[in-house]
């Protein structure tokens, strides 16, 4: 585990202190660290997805029905 020397508003610290005791503190903040983490992780893959189909042809449910039948008839020979 490593030591990090970090800067948070003074209201945010003044929370922690009161409501997490101190044995908890650094679970606490590494929590919610990871929970942000996550966050912009899903936000980051959303927003390639999204450029991807941008970019992607679209299809009609039609094509899709005929690509599938065409796609198990192939594998039914």
């Amino acid at each position: 585990m490593a030591k990090l020397n970090v800067s948070i508003d003074d209201r945010l610290r003044d929370d922690l202190f009161r409501l997490v005791p101190p044995q908890r503190r650094s679970r606490v903040v590494n929590e919610a660290l990871k929970h942000e983490l996550l966050r912009r992780k899903r936000r980051q893959a959303t927003e390639v997805v999204h450029r991807l189909r941008k970019r992607s042809a679209t299809l009609t449910g039609k094509e899709i029905l005929d690509a599938v039948r065409r796609d198990r008839e192939r594998t039914e020979r």
